[in-house]
């Protein structure tokens, strides 16, 4: 039951990410003035909760279980890890592009499909750091979701209007992010139904997480918050990463004291397995 009722957190988790990212998408949909209004917050919220996510929970957790010098490489392999993957995918959409460009209507159907297909890789990698973070105990796989959600919301709003401006329905749109969630679901019932079969290696796993989540955090919104023309908005921003910052550190801190800093049950199983052989 114990194993069981694990699961079922995993999936609810992941469920609970989607959805959200789905309400902001929704939201522009319907309101696309508050839509601007809403990304605006959501965007430097999101990135102090990433930085929290990593610097509060994650890497603490990773290096609870192994050598700092491992955890801190495998962190900065992540980090470049998932630099490279954008690069590749940005110069493979700007090559398609160029490759198409005789033919407008192709260049908008296929850079929605390239929309489209990123939206889902990249849901499916926030399912493999939620089953990642579930691998090690519910209260830092909790904290891990409320990270991944808050930059979900102004991630989807931007993939909303991306297809929006492509011609794209909107029930279309809908059923695209539908199975983005799908996605987000599947990676982290992927990554937790391994770990309990092969014992991934959960430090690793945490490390390559943070290094994704800072990735993200410094190479994609705090840029944005630089870019802000207006000083008066530019400042609003920063109070506003700050109290994300503060309030995923707190949501740690809660966490792990109302929750337990146990393990999850695949895990306590297999270590008493191991202690009794």
């Amino acid at each position: 039951m114990s194993v069981m009722s694990n699961w079922i957190m995993v999936l609810g988790a992941s469920l609970a990410g989607g959805v959200v990212s789905l309400v902001g998408g929704l939201y522009l949909l319907y309101g696309k003035r508050g839509a601007k209004i809403l990304q605006r917050v959501a965007v430097p919220f999101a990135a102090g909760a990433l930085l929290a996510a990593s610097f509060f929970d994650l890497l603490p957790e990773a290096l609870e279980q192994s050598e700092a010098q491992l955890i801190m490489i495998i962190t900065l392999t992540g980090f470049i890890g998932f630099f490279v993957l954008e690069r590749f995918l940005h110069w493979f959409h700007h090559h398609h592009e160029h490759d198409t460009s005789a033919h407008q209507g192709t260049i908008r159907k296929s850079s929605a499909a390239l929309i489209i297909i990123g939206d889902i890789l990249h849901n499916f990698i926030d399912g493999l750091a939620i089953g990642a973070a579930f691998l090690v105990n519910p209260a830092t796989g909790i904290v891990t979701t409320i990270a991944i959600a808050a930059h979900e919301i102004p991630q989807e709003i931007g993939d909303f209007g991306l297809l929006l401006s492509k011609g794209m329905a909107k029930k279309k749109v809908m059923l695209v992010n539908i199975c983005s969630v799908g996605a987000t679901i599947v990676g982290a019932l992927l990554v937790f139904g391994l770990g309990e079969s092969f014992s991934l290696s959960e430090p690793i796993l945490l490390a390559v997480t943070a290094g994704f989540f800072i990735y993200i955090a410094a190479s994609d919104i705090i840029p944005s918050i630089h870019a802000e023309t207006s000083m008066r908005v530019a400042n609003i921003q920063t109070l506003v990463m700050l109290a994300g910052l503060l309030f995923v550190a707190a949501t740690t801190l809660l966490a792990h004291k109302v929750i337990g800093h146990s393990q999850s049950p695949v895990h306590q199983e297999a270590h008493v397995q191991t202690e009794r052989e």
